[in-house]
């Protein structure tokens, strides 16, 4: 970091006739394992930091669940439902809207065009929460709409209840993955660990008193974790406004975040159709597991399986945004070979992870489904996936490390197209196929769902190889 507080990226020095030619060894200073190892060291801790925040994040709904099985099947099929439901509709989203700032703010902040960034920042928050309002009647009808879907009155009554608790938490959201995208593409990461630690222990402090401390029941479970993540909101605002690390890119609330707003949804919305394409195949192959002949034993199998990749997808998160973040911002600074770099380094960091993360499941895969319950019928089936998920969360960490570039570069288009294609005209075709006429049940789901990663790791790196990353760089003419 320079004496005015510029973050100094380890780029490569070539000369623009070698970036040009594309050959990484000509030029006055080929790459050496100086340079290698700095980017390594850099990514690392934006990487891991990002890992805990994930795990942390995604703990409050894990805690929330767990406090709510406490009081019964009930309850619990109701929260689990209606949470599914909001998710679905509402948290993915918004996630997915906001990874448009790992495009905007990244590039802006590479580019030193410090103001901007704050500025995209908030009128992601206004973008976010008029999303929200439009939505809103969707989520006020959620025990009609699952009841319409066919499911039972008792659960989707209390899903509803649930659901409309749950509603502050999404605008919560609106904001908060804002702040946390605004933080990120700065790698500001080590204050986002403590921040979201202390949510995550004063939550489960709050969890405690709202459900056995007061008659809410699992309606206090859905309030707490409202009261949580807005919580989260003020401390990361809180941050951003006195804190000396962005003291620069933010700018106080400005009205010119009210403009530009077309452009923002024109990266917005493929943005949020990348993600959601994707993760909303996992919600349909588990409402495809209750038309199989054990409906029970099979969606109990696909829902471990779906929480324990969850859990494995974390990591890869991590690093997609470690990379997302390198991307973006050295493409900003207009240092396309200090990208490839970036990019090689994250690869082969990941294949080393991903090899022993996938080890462990193969080493486990007898004994991990008692994790989850004492059934030898579940286990037995579980242990046939989780040799499956071995090789999808291999591959699923790829594509993540791949989605991470693709939303660096700006062409959350492209992958939109990808996953439309590798999910729906691939991947959930061949679940069924192999379901319900191979008769494989879960198993088959899931294997689709490993064809559907397949193919889209495949489009991303063909379309990521093909990419002219000189042309990538903002305001290049190519």
């Amino acid at each position: 970091m320079d004496e005015n507080g510029d973050v100094d990226h380890p780029c490569v020095t070539i000369p623009e006739q070698a970036i040009q030619s594309g050959n990484w060894g000509s030029g006055s200073k080929p790459i050496c394992r100086k340079d290698v190892v700095a980017e390594a060291k850099l990514q690392l801790l934006l990487a891991g930091p990002m890992i805990l925040v994930s795990l942390f994040v995604s703990g409050l709904e894990i805690v929330t669940l767990m406090f709510v099985g406490h009081l019964g099947v009930l309850a619990l099929a109701g929260a689990s439902l209606g949470y599914s439901f909001m998710s679905a509709t509402g948290i993915l989203v918004i996630m997915g809207m906001a990874s448009a700032l790992d495009t905007m703010c990244g590039q802006s902040y590479g580019a030193k065009e410090y103001r901007l960034v704050g500025i995209h920042m908030q009128r992601s928050v206004v973008v976010h929460l008029l999303t929200c309002a439009v939505l809103s009647g969707l989520w006020a009808n959620t025990a009609a709409i699952l009841k319409a879907a066919g499911q039972h009155p008792e659960i989707a009554n209390a899903a509803g209840v649930y659901a409309m608790c749950l509603i502050p938490s999404v605008y919560g959201y609106a904001v908060l993955l804002s702040l946390v995208k605004f933080l990120q593409t700065q790698s500001i990461v080590f204050p986002m660990i403590l921040i979201s630690a202390f949510t995550f222990a004063f939550h489960i402090c709050l969890c405690w008193v709202m459900v056995y401390r007061t008659s809410l029941g699992s309606r206090g479970a859905a309030m707490a974790m409202s009261i949580s993540v807005w919580l989260a909101v003020l401390i990361h605002s809180l941050y951003v406004k006195f804190s000396p690390s962005c003291k620069k890119t933010w700018p106080g609330i400005s009205i010119e975040a009210l403009k530009s707003i077309k452009f923002h949804l024109r990266i917005a919305i493929p943005s949020a159709l990348m993600v959601c394409l994707e993760l909303w195949t996992f919600e349909i192959i588990v409402l495809l597991a209750g038309l199989l002949p054990n409906p029970n034993l099979e969606t109990s199998v696909l829902s471990i399986t779906c929480n324990t990749s969850t859990i494995f997808f974390l990591v890869s998160y991590g690093f997609g945004a470690a990379i997302s973040t390198r991307v973006s911002n050295e493409l900003g600074a207009g240092n396309p070979r200090a990208v490839r770099l970036a990019v090689f380094v994250v690869l082969g960091i990941y294949i080393v992870v991903g090899l022993m993360s996938s080890l462990v499941l193969v080493a486990t895969w007898r004994v991990i489904g008692y994790a989850y319950t004492n059934d030898r019928e579940v286990v037995a089936a579980l242990a046939i996936m989780m040799l499956i998920l071995s090789a999808s969360n291999f591959l699923d960490g790829i594509q993540c490390i791949l989605s991470g570039i693709v939303r660096g570069c700006g062409k959350q288009k492209m992958g939109a197209f990808c996953n439309l294609a590798a999910y729906y005209l691939v991947g959930l075709p061949s679940a069924v196929i192999l379901a319900f006429v191979l008769h494989t049940g879960a198993k088959g789901l899931w294997l689709g769902m490993l064809i559907a990663v397949f193919v889209q790791t495949l489009c991303l790196l063909v379309a990521t190889m093909l990419t002219d990353l000189q042309k990538e760089v903002p305001g290049s003419s190519g």
